[in-house]
């Protein structure tokens, strides 16, 4: 399936994360079934995203977690991300830019170090992290804006020895997609509009995923079990028919 950038207007394109991890999931349905293939969500909002992609694919799920660093008094805007085995990605030319001195940026970093292990220890517990030496890694997140935080989990992962790096996710800009494939990497997105403005904005509801969320999609898919999306119930009892008692 070929990626959409025909959607100006259309925002709110996707209802939420776990829909539109079923649309993702569509386009890359060449990799279902495929040995040594593992999806792994950036959290939080990745995670949703990839429980359905890994669910459509037949594949193992869990998580590869990426902070991004934000500039300082300005935390929106990325100056870079960090991964796990000390991956530091930076953006040089807006550090120039904004004359942001090494020694502010070290500040961000320990922080956000803190924040990665926390994640760390409440998603995973005493599970180890995967090995990914050899394997397909399929890598999603519920949108790329500039692609920094991305970079950083592609460049932990490669560290790692993976046999091939996939990115996806929903909704992304045609910039980082484009920084992305430059670097060698396969990057695939639903939409790609343009202009951009933001990955929120194409998401009906993008209520930020809780630590509980996560847990649960984790936990559900190294059971083996499926969550229901929000709003499903299990349907109610038919009501029996004219005459018959209900057994109880």
């Amino acid at each position: 399936m070929q990626q959409r950038d025909d959607v100006e207007g259309q925002r709110g394109f996707f209802p939420d994360r776990r829909q539109a991890g079923q649309s993702l999931a569509a386009h890359l349905l060449a990799y279902a079934g495929r040995p040594g293939l593992i999806v792994l969500a950036l959290p939080r909002g990745g995670v949703p995203v990839a429980y359905e992609v890994a669910l459509a694919l037949g594949a193992p799920l869990d998580i590869a977690v990426v902070r991004k660093l934000g500039v300082p008094g300005h935390p929106e805007l990325a100056m870079g991300a960090i991964a796990g085995g000390k991956v530091r990605v930076l953006n040089r030319e807006l550090l120039r830019e904004l004359r942001i001195e090494d020694a502010a940026i070290d500040r961000v970093v320990d922080v956000e170090r803190e924040e990665l292990r926390r994640r760390e220890r409440v998603y995973r517990g005493e599970r180890p992290s995967p090995n990914v030496a050899g394997k397909t890694v399929i890598l999603v997140d519920d949108g790329l804006a500039t692609g920094a935080t991305m970079f950083a989990a592609v460049s932990a992962i490669e560290r790692q020895h993976a046999a091939e790096v996939v990115v996806a996710a929903p909704v992304a800009s045609r910039d980082a997609i484009a920084h992305l494939r430059a670097s060698g990497v396969t990057a695939v997105a639903v939409i790609t509009p343009e202009p951009f403005y933001g990955v929120s904005l194409w998401y009906e509801d993008f209520e930020q995923t809780t630590d509980d969320e996560v847990r649960e999609l984790l936990d559900a898919a190294w059971r083996h079990e499926v969550v229901p999306p929000p709003g499903i119930h299990e349907p109610p009892p038919a009501a029996a028919p004219d005459g018959v008692a209900e057994s109880r």
